[in-house]
């Protein structure tokens, strides 16, 4: 037999238990559609809402307490196979030591599987917050150090005369040069990773390419540090502490110079479409600008400009020249290194 529903049920009662009470006859449950025939044709949408309201009220719902018996007659109900401490045979089936079976393991997808979106410099967040950054403090650095600048500017170009006592640089100023060692460091790894990215590879065995903006860096803070650290080791040795001291003012006004020559080209090979082969030839024509005026101050601060001689060569080969191949051989090799070759 099968149970009456529990409103229908409630509701037939309420009219029985009225019948019975006035004595008249037991009145039939109305319908929604009995209701409505009541109505004109004409009735708008509320007016039927309301007469269906006005006869019809809402029962509390009376949920059904007998347990479920879906399950094999003469057995009991079957276990969530979700509490842990369930037996594991109740787990365990046919296919359980499967290799193939892996139920953890969603069977499909709705819809089609896009193509993914390339990876492209301009939409990296961190790159572009990095050149931001590093814009910004150096326009304010600049803001309160363009007195300094224009000083080293001009030591740089005019040789000062003998018995002027020269300026020392403040501590401001030379956290100022340290600020842009730094950045030019920072410009130079990115020269870097993006020379890696077009002409290397794409995929590398770090977890994620910062990491190799990152090893680039400090490669590019060791190759500057261990440059000046060997120039000036050998300047102690054959020149004398005055013009070491020169050459170490004219050693970062050069990094400076280098950094600031090669933000625009980063900033047009990220952001506006700069080709990978202009790009390394503008890196180039900055590298070869800058080694001609060091070279230049190199004449001027150790050697006579009348004499050029076989002892200049040697020094400056050696001190600029082969760290910078060294360098760059050590940054293609890193590069081809981690790449992932399928």
């Amino acid at each position: 037999m099968q149970q009456a529903d529990s409103i229908a049920h409630s509701q037939h009662t309420a009219h029985a238990d009225t019948a019975s009470a006035t004595g008249a006859a037991p009145v039939r449950q109305l319908t929604p559609a009995q209701v409505l025939r009541w109505l004109p044709r004409n009735a708008t949408p509320a007016q039927q809402d309301s007469a269906i309201q006005a006869h019809f009220k809402p029962a509390p719902i009376r949920w059904s307490t007998r347990p479920d018996t879906l399950h094999l007659p003469g057995h009991d109900a079957g276990h969530d196979l979700l509490k842990a401490e369930l037996p594991q045979y109740y787990r365990e089936g046919f296919f359980s030591h499967n290799a193939m079976f892996h139920p953890e393991l969603s069977g499909g997808r709705i819809g089609i599987a896009g193509s993914p979106v390339p990876y492209s410099i301009h939409n990296d967040d961190l790159i572009t917050s990095m050149l931001v950054v590093c814009f910004l403090a150096a326009v304010v650095a600049f803001s309160h150090a363009r007195r300094f600048v224009a000083r080293q500017f001009k030591a740089f170009f005019y040789r000062p005369a003998e018995g002027i006592t020269e300026v020392k640089e403040t501590s401001s100023e030379m956290r100022f040069q340290f600020f842009l060692g730094l950045v030019t460091s920072l410009l130079v790894a990115l020269v870097c990773y993006f020379y890696t990215l077009n002409f290397i590879g794409t995929t590398f065995t770090l977890q994620s390419n910062y990491q190799l903006i990152a090893i680039f860096f400090g490669l590019t803070v060791a190759y500057f540090t261990g440059k000046l650290l060997l120039s000036t080791w050998v300047n102690l040795v054959f020149f004398g502490k005055k013009k070491n001291e020169q050459w170490i003012k004219s050693s970062l006004f050069l990094l400076s110079v280098e950094g600031v020559l090669l933000f625009p080209v980063v900033l047009l090979h990220a952001y506006f479409g700069l080709s990978p082969e202009t790009s390394i030839t503008c890196v180039a024509a900055v590298a070869i600008l800058v080694k001609m005026m060091s070279l230049s101050k190199c004449l001027t601060i150790f050697f006579n400009r009348k004499l050029v001689n076989l002892q200049f060569f040697l020094y400056f080969c050696t001190l600029e020249i082969v760290p910078l191949l060294v360098f760059w051989s050590i940054a293609v090799f890193i590069g081809n290194y981690l790449q992932i070759n399928f």
